[in-house]
Order: structure tokens, then sequence, then C-alpha cells
């Protein structure tokens, strides 16, 4: 029997469904979001709500920060976070790696140059090369985001050109301009930014693009050891001091994400929503039974988020990749689209370069209730705080015209819901069961014992919690997508639950 095949999971108080959203996809801004949390939502976002970035933004949908320490006005202000926060536990992202190309601290350092207090936040090239001029040969080594990772800027009234590190950006120069992390006045805005979140009742930082911090010469500069620990293991005294729990947002190769584990860090399970569909693609519960049976316990589940499904690099050495193009080309099929790699170093052997799979997760399952209900039971039963995404939370569709509207492929499961279209979608069948699949998975003690993975058929999952006296038992038949709980209730009587 393996470590993970039967144990304790080691969860925090907040072991509930939390709900994943943008500020404003849900009625329009932060105080039409508060009032579907407490009208609709008090019941199944038990567990908080991770707000992507509320913050003024240049970029990215906000992921391309100008400050934490404003909210964007369209949005509302941090008093309304605080009142959120009085009812869910909320979950918010630093973008630790990066900030705005138009935040009074980039735009300082155009102006100025070297003479700005904030030149040394950034990563001119001459920190990396002596010249300040790239090498090829290092920048092969690099797993790129963009097709260069740095942007070039008129610097100072001269205008003289300067090379400055950008990891992420599909703009030229890039929106998005990393951070020097080693500056102790860029460990001193953390603080400040930290310090700031404690006082808006933010409960958990999610340390978004936290791999990519840590620039080095001859290496991918990604998740570069043991430096990135070295910088985890200060941001986690941080937020100690503070009480605020950390998540490290980390897209790696398991082996990676386990060594964050091990050393106490909660990580995400990028590996699951591949793993799920896959396991309902091809109605064989084998590949994903074994990884339940191994994995950390100390995860966040997802099916779907604000990206793609994750492929490459987190599921590097877990598939065929050949199967895994037939999964792909259904998905695609069903109207998905791709994200790929841009490095030839770091794409497969044979060239499968899938990055991402876009569109929503109840899409990617042809629309098939009991298919995604299934799923959903899944996730729920997998060790980990389950994360809801609020397109899957309302069982949505892919939004083709967003996509093609924003240009931005990601568009397509990022639909924005009016009040009336929220009212419309609950009230649809297969959102009232997933809403009561999610209250009992918030309410029932059993999810706070010990899991199993029981013995079953490759075309069933069967899957058990047990605490004390509670204990209920997931049984999916993949032929057919049906699937059941059954339980033992306060009075010790057995029942059986269709999902």
């Amino acid at each position: 029997m393996s470590f993970y095949y039967r144990r304790l999971a080691t969860v925090p108080n907040h072991n509930q469904v939390q709900l994943i959203t943008y500020p404003d996809s849900l009625g329009g801004d932060l105080q039409a979001l508060n009032q579907v949390l407490t009208t609709h939502l008090s019941d199944i976002c038990k567990g908080g709500v991770h707000l992507l970035p509320p913050f003024p933004s240049s970029g990215d949908r906000g992921f391309a920060p100008l400050s934490y320490l404003e909210i964007e006005p369209k949005f509302g202000t941090w008093e309304d976070v605080k009142t959120i926060g009085e009812n869910f536990d909320i979950l918010i992202d630093l973008m630790v790696n990066h900030i705005s190309q138009k935040s009074i601290y980039f735009q300082d350092f155009l102006q100025k140059g070297q003479t700005s207090d904030y030149a040394d936040f950034f990563i001119t090239l001459d920190k990396i090369w002596t010249d300040g001029e790239p090498v090829q040969e290092d920048l092969n080594k690099i797993f790129l985001r963009r097709e260069k990772p740095y942007s070039t800027f008129q610097i100072g009234e001269s205008e003289e050109e300067q090379k400055v590190w950008t990891t992420f950006g599909k703009e030229d120069p890039s929106e998005q301009i990393d951070l020097d992390v080693h500056s102790e006045k860029v460990k001193q805005l953390l603080e400040e930014f930290f310090i700031n979140f404690k006082k808006n009742n933010v409960k958990t930082v999610r340390l978004d693009a936290v791999g990519y911090v840590i620039k080095k010469l001859g290496t991918s500069c990604f998740f570069v050891e043991p430096e990135i620990y070295q910088f985890l293991d200060w941001m986690k005294e941080l937020a100690d001091s503070l009480d605020i729990e950390l998540l490290p947002e980390v897209h790696a190769e398991y082996t990676t994400q386990y060594k964050l584990a091990k050393r106490g860090f909660w990580i995400y399970d990028f590996i699951l929503p591949y793993k799920v569909l896959d396991t309902m693609i091809n109605r064989s519960s084998d590949s994903l039974c074994a990884y339940l049976k191994e994995r950390p316990s100390n995860q966040y589940t997802m099916l779907d988020c604000h990206d793609g499904i994750p492929v490459l690099p987190d599921l590097n050495g877990l598939i065929d990749t050949k199967a895994a193009k037939r999964v792909v080309d259904i998905c695609v099929e069903r109207g998905a689209n791709l994200s790929l790699i841009l490095s030839d170093e770091h794409k497969e052997a044979d060239g499968f370069d899938v990055h991402q799979i876009g569109g929503t997760y109840y899409s990617v399952l042809g629309c098939d209730d009991n298919a995604y209900l299934a799923a959903r039971a899944i996730q729920f039963f997998a060790p980990g705080i389950p994360q809801v995404y609020y397109v899957g939370l309302l069982a949505g569709v892919n939004d083709y015209a967003a996509a093609e509207e924003s240009g931005e492929i990601r568009e397509i499961n990022r639909h924005n819901y009016t009040h009336e279209e929220i009212q419309q979608s609950i009230q649809k069948e297969v959102v009232q069961r997933l809403f009561k699949l999610i209250r009992f998975r918030n309410e029932y003690p059993a999810f706070h014992g010990e899991f199993e993975v029981l013995e079953s058929a490759a075309d069933e999952v069967h899957l058990s919690w047990k605490k004390a006296d509670k204990y209920c038992t997931l049984f999916i038949d993949l032929k057919t997508y049906r699937s059941s709980i059954e339980y033992i209730d306060d009075e010790g009587k057995v029942h059986q639950y269709i999902i």
C-alpha cells in the first residue's frame, strides 16, 4: 500500500467548496458579487471566495496590476472586499513575479532611468549579462511564455534603449514587467502589500507565477533550485507573521509540485483536471485511480479556472502523448481551443506541444449533465480544498464571441454573467444537481477523516471517506456516467443519494 493510498487528509478548517470568480463576472462589480453570494450561494461557497485580481490593471484581465493598494474603481473599493470577507474567507492573487508597465514604479524608471528611486525594482539585462545583451545559447534554455523574455524600452530624457526582463505579455513591449525579488526595495513593497491584505480581511494569498521569479543563467529560469525555496521561505515567514496562508501557483511537472508539498506548502492539483477528463472521455479509471493513490493531500483541487485545462508541463511523465492527442482532438471537436508551448526544448520528443486546453469544462465533456456531475463528484472526493470556477458552477458553455472579439482565446471560458443570466443558470437542472452535491461535500463530516480508493473495475470509480461512525462512498459507472453516494446518517441509517 502506498503512503497516500489510505491516509488521514491534512486539511485546514475551511475544508469546503470555494468559488473562483472575477470581481465583475457575477453581476458586474463587487457589491453585485456580494449580493449573489449572500442571496444564492451562502451555503455553496462555504470555503470562501478566490477573488481574481480586483486591482487597477493595464492588461491580462487584472494580471498586470498597477498597485495592490487600490481596488479598480469600476469594481468597487476595499470596503466592498472587507464586506465580502465578513462572511466568506477571501483568497486573493499577488502577481509576485511582475507588475504593470503603467505602474508608478516603472513609469518613474522610464522617465529617470538609474536615478529613479525604483530603478532597482526591475531586471535590466545587465543584471543577467554583463554587457546587457542576451546570448542565444542561454535563451534557448529558458522556458518561454512569449517569443523572447525581455522588452526594449526608451529610458530617460536621452531615450537610451534598455532591455528589461518581461516573462509574460502578448504586447511588445510587454505590459507585465518582472520584479527583481532580490531587491530589498521590492521586498519592502511586498511587505506593504501583505500588510494591506491583512487590513482588508484577506485570509489567503495566491503567489501567482512564483515559479518565474528567479532568473539564473544556464537554467530554464523556471523554479530554479535552491533559490526558489529561499524566496518562498521568506514569503512564508512574512505571511505567517500576519496570519495569512500562502498558496504558491506553479505550473510544473508533478515532481516539482510535490517538492513544495513536502516542504509544507499547499499546492494546486493541476493534474486532476486532465486525469478526470481522460477518465470521462475514455471511460476508464485506471490512470485516475493510480494517481489518487499517490498524490499528496495538501492540495487545492480544481477542474476549471480562468486559464485552460493544464496539459504540459504539468503532466510531463504522466501521460502517453499519443493518447493525449486523441483526448485533445476530441476536446477541439467539441469547440475547445489550444495554447501551445513555444520553446522546442520543452515540447515532448514527438512534438506534442499542448500547454492548455481552452474551453468550459461542461463543454469539453460534450455538455453531458451526468458526465459533468460525475467529474465534479470525483473532484469533491479527491482529498484537498475544492475550488469551483464561476463558469463551471453555472455549467456555462464556450463563449466564442468573447474570444473572437477580444483576440484572447482564454475568454472562451470567461463569460460575464448579468443578474438575469445568473437567475436563469441557477434554475438549470444540472446546476441544481451540482448545488446539491456541493452541499453534501460542505456538510458531511466524513470529509475531515480518512480517504480510500476502493477496488473497482476499469469502467468504474469507487472512492470513500470515513471518520468515526460516518462514512460515504462514491460509485460511478463510466459506461453510463451515472453516479451515486452511499452514506450513513446521524441515526446510523444507510442512504443512497443519486447524484
